[in-house]
């Protein structure tokens, strides 16, 4: 941490269906620790709404970070390892560790969920994005993420996706209208992580759950996965969104490490709107991830939508399969006792209850979402360009895999 580090920022918040945002509260750091409060002007205000009530009520306290060094809703807004990667090479502080404040100003404005951070409490100055091509974001991320050094103007090109969270190269880009992050190919990839990804996104919509919309595109030879982003309207309005990882109270190691689908849905029944629903929807998802192989699969790879009445899932985001060899596979918990978290149809359906179906219901999930992969397989697999080979590394590789099945 240097000297000449911030001190504090400005957190501003877009208010439900308003296109421009207000400020709402300050984060200060003591030491090594950051502390949020809200502004008087802002509580004296006729609407004002919480950034997540649970841990950030609307009150004249000072909050910090019960289990870390901040408030998890405001974290949820910070950027990643690879925003804080771009970040770096565009103040030419390649591998520094820079104070967390740092982050948050210099990161792009139009982050997930509805709010920012600004140096000034009332001149709102977004971080505006740097239009540039896909070659040209794809240039600067290969650059990045393979620590070459990068001329600034080029860096600055993928400012306004840093604020998104992950370790692989993205950046957001508007397609008419239409705000899309694009996550891209690394040169050194070993592994087809857009196409999969986008292969199991698209049978995942075909199979009726609620995921974001995708496309899969080619630049400079390699694959683009570009995700319809869902937190915003399209008149500009933003969303609030908070991560699971947030919701359960868990900092960013332990939401790696440590999530547990029983305590989420816990918090459904207790917390979210239509809950029965909800659960189904949940117990389907966990189900595809068992299907499709996501074994990368976290606290903050789940949110939700900040309602007035609640809390409600939003689309489903990082699906992705993840390489394997072999055939036994864990998830996180999603039922009890020893076999509450094998990577198999028979042991989720043997959870069912807790989701509110019976094993019957269960089974009937599943077996169609098996249906629908396998129906589907050649259509989606030709939309990604996938060769034969391709093909067959992935089914019963990471999708399909023999274990899901055994009873």
């Amino acid at each position: 941490m240097t000297s000449d580090a911030p001190t504090e920022a400005y957190v501003w918040i877009w208010l439900p269906d308003a296109t421009e945002p207000v400020v709402c509260g300050r984060l200060d750091r003591r030491d090594a620790r950051y502390v949020f409060s809200y502004g008087r002007s802002y509580l004296e205000r006729p609407d004002p709404v919480p950034i997540y009530e649970p841990e950030l009520p609307l009150d004249d306290f000072e909050h910090d970070g019960l289990d870390g060094p901040m408030p998890l809703s405001i974290d949820d807004a910070a950027p990643d390892s690879w925003g804080r990667s771009v970040i770096n090479a565009n103040l030419g502080a390649v591998g520094a560790e820079l104070d967390p404040l740092v982050y948050l100003l210099e990161s792009g404005s139009d982050r997930v969920g509805a709010i920012d951070f600004q140096a000034s409490p009332t001149e709102y100055i977004p971080r505006a994005p740097v239009h540039a091509p896909l070659e040209q974001l794809m240039t600067a991320a290969d650059k990045i993420d393979e620590g070459e050094t990068i001329d600034p103007d080029l860096a600055a090109t993928l400012v306004n996706g840093t604020p998104l969270g992950g370790a692989r190269p993205k950046a957001l880009i508007d397609d008419d209208g239409v705000k899309l992050l694009a996550k891209f190919s690394r040169r050194s990839d070993n592994f087809l992580w857009t196409q999969s990804e986008y292969i199991a996104m698209e049978l995942a919509r075909r199979a009726g759950l609620d995921v974001a919309p995708v496309r899969f595109v080619e630049s400079m030879d390699r694959g683009v996965l570009l995700v319809e982003r869902f937190d915003r309207s399209p008149a500009g309005a933003r969303r609030r969104v908070v991560s699971a990882a947030t919701i359960l109270s868990m900092q960013t190691i332990v939401a790696a490490q440590h999530f547990s689908y029983v305590e989420l849905a816990d918090e459904v029944r207790a917390n979210f709107i239509e809950p029965d629903a909800t659960l189904r929807e949940l117990f389907s998802r966990i189900m595809f991830n068992i299907l499709v192989g996501n074994t990368d699969d976290h606290a903050r790879n789940h949110a939700a939508f900040i309602l007035a009445d609640g809390l409600a899932l939003t689309p489903a985001y990082d699906v992705s399969p993840q390489p394997r060899t072999g055939e036994v596979a864990r998830h996180p918990r999603f039922g009890d006792g020893d076999t509450g978290r094998e990577s198999r149809i028979a042991a989720l359906v043997e959870a069912a209850p807790i989701y509110h179906l019976t094993p019957e219901e269960g089974r009937e999930i599943g077996d169609q979402q098996v249906a629908t992969i396998r129906r589907d397989w050649d259509e989606v697999c030709d939309a990604a360009h996938l060769t034969t080979a391709q093909r067959k590394g992935l089914l019963q590789g990471p999708i399909l895999n023999p274990y899901a099945f055994y009873e």
